[in-house]
């Protein structure tokens, strides 16, 4: 009998949308479905999603894939799954939900984060994952939990990420994934779980809620009979569990090719900004921020800045746009806007205000971490315009990208793009002038699940390793190099000290703020 297995899932769980993505086994892209996912944001700064319902948009989304896909279930030679990282899914007695999600723009955990950051066993902490405490991550989470809803813990029995949830639904199998673990509670020389981390963050009688580590280039689990009911695929079908979104994306766009390492920033919702290196490469800022996540490579990691917000930055300033326009009359959908941007640009004067991006509700986490950090524009004058103000958000997101890239170490020779913002050329200039680089950006239309099913196409045996999976897979996708504009980089270069110095000035401001905003709530 002629096997006919010839395309991979890639599944990727973001905050806001599902994707399933059917690959052909030499990278090709085939077909995607998508299907809207959903979290609540509560004044107490929590941000929560249903377990329940995200397997169920899950199943709703590879039953999508099916409708575009003729002879999917037979076809399927594996599936894999990457989803949103950080963030704290307990599961407890029958693999049921103890509660609804924690996602890692949860911001309750800040007083946590506060305390434990203060202590003396934090820099070991940091020393061993390569990751800086945010209130984003599980285990400050977890400890905030263990302190103040210590029931949550006390009916769990396993403590797992996105996407280890939706394995656990795909396979039966609770587990993690050597990213995740290693940033979380381990350490990224080894991979495993470190005794000094877990320690650091109080949660020693709290261990066994750790998971087993497993890399889905190596080992794969079968599809169970009931996830196979749900989702019309086969029973027995290999199942990889992917790495975190993060890094699955970096990897998909371009990270790391022909063997060497390389830099990728993803420009979305949130900014994340990566390096491929060594092992031992790796050097570890003194303020203690980003992160050091494993990529499916032995002995090579990826050294990652992360703002909270990007694009998100840009969404803001046009919908002020937008609703001064609805309220006189003549409204302007949010693509008619972005279609603006350009001519926007071309009529202000490049660095005629700074802007710092900290637009989000849960403040900053890269290049430094402060829940209350907030957005703002310095260098305002009569003479400004809103061509101005949108030039200043655009720039403001060079800005933290150089910023991001200065507390890695060496500023890249060159940067790969992905991402929706990534198609602007318009951004597109202002982050290569800002990093002083060329940028290139990929054909990959969904990265971030490309990247999880390479990981599949490995474990099943389709390649021999990861690098002889990226020939075919990125390689060919990446575009031609765009280089900065030598003027443009000069007059960043001359801004740059100003920003970092408004920014550092800045904490002071931001904790009055928040303290009278607490008093206002009271």
């Amino acid at each position: 009998m002629v096997d006919m297995r010839d395309l991979i899932i890639g599944i990727d769980a973001g905050t806001s949308v599902i994707k399933a993505v059917a690959f052909g086994l030499r990278g090709e892209q085939l077909e995607t479905s998508s299907v809207r996912n959903r979290y609540a944001m509560g004044a107490d700064g929590s941000a929560t999603q249903s377990l329940e319902q995200t397997w169920a948009d899950c199943v709703a989304a590879l039953k999508g894939l099916a409708l575009k896909v003729e002879g999917l279930a037979r076809r399927t030679a594996a599936i894999s799954v990457t989803a949103q990282g950080d963030g704290t899914w307990l599961v407890g007695s029958g693999n049921r939900p103890v509660a609804n999600a924690w996602l890692w723009l949860d911001a309750r955990a800040a007083p946590t984060v506060r305390r434990l950051s203060a202590g003396a066993a934090d820099r070991a902490r940091f020393e061993a994952t390569g990751t800086g405490l945010n209130t984003c991550q599980q285990g400050s989470q977890m400890a905030h939990m263990d302190r103040h809803a210590a029931d949550l813990l006390d009916r769990t029995e396993v403590a797992l990420h996105c996407k280890d949830w939706l394995y656990l639904n795909l396979t039966g199998i609770r587990a993690t994934d050597p990213s995740e673990a290693s940033f979380t509670f381990g350490n990224f020389r080894n991979r495993r779980y470190d005794d000094t981390v877990i320690a650091s963050l109080g949660l020693e009688h709290r261990r066994h809620l750790l998971p087993e580590i497993i890399d889905g280039t190596q080992i794969t689990h079968g599809l169970t009979a009931a996830a196979a009911s749900a989702t019309g695929l086969l029973e027995g079908t290999p199942v990889s569990l992917g790495y975190v979104d993060m890094v699955m994306t970096a990897l998909g766009a371009g990270v790391r090719t022909g063997g060497l390492n390389a830099a990728c920033s993803t420009i979305g919702s949130t900014g994340v900004h990566t390096q491929a290196k060594p092992v031992d490469a790796v050097a570890l800022n003194a303020e203690g921020t980003g992160y050091v996540i494993c990529l499916p490579i032995p002995g090579i990691v990826t050294q990652v800045q992360t703002n909270m917000s990007a694009t998100l930055n840009i969404d803001w300033v046009l919908g002020l746009a937008g609703e001064l326009l609805t309220e006189f009359g003549a409204a302007a959908s949010h693509a008619d806007l972005v279609a603006r941007i350009d001519g926007w640009m071309a009529a202000a004067q490049p660095g005629a205000v700074l802007y710092h991006p900290y637009i989000s509700e849960a403040g900053e986490r890269g290049p430094f971490v402060n829940a209350d950090a907030r957005a703002g524009f310095v260098g305002l004058s009569m003479r400004h315009r809103f061509p101005d103000l949108l030039r200043a958000v655009i720039e403001g997101l060079g800005m933290a990208t150089r910023d991001c890239y200065s507390a890695m170490g060496e500023m890249p020779s060159e940067l790969r793009l992905t991402g929706g913002a990534a198609r602007s050329r318009a951004l597109r200039s202002q982050l290569s002038a800002a990093v002083r680089a060329p940028v290139r950006i990929s054909a990959r239309e969904e990265a971030g699940a490309a990247g999880a099913a390479m990981m599949a196409a490995v474990a099943i045996g389709a390649y021999d390793g990861m690098d002889a999976c990226i020939a075919d897979w990125v390689t060919p996708l990446l575009g031609e190099a765009e280089a900065p504009s030598g003027e443009l980089a000069d007059r960043y270069d001359r801004l740059y000290p100003s920003y970092v110095n408004t920014r550092q000035s800045l904490p002071s401001i931001w904790d009055a703020l928040a303290a009278e905003q607490g008093r206002g709530a009271s």
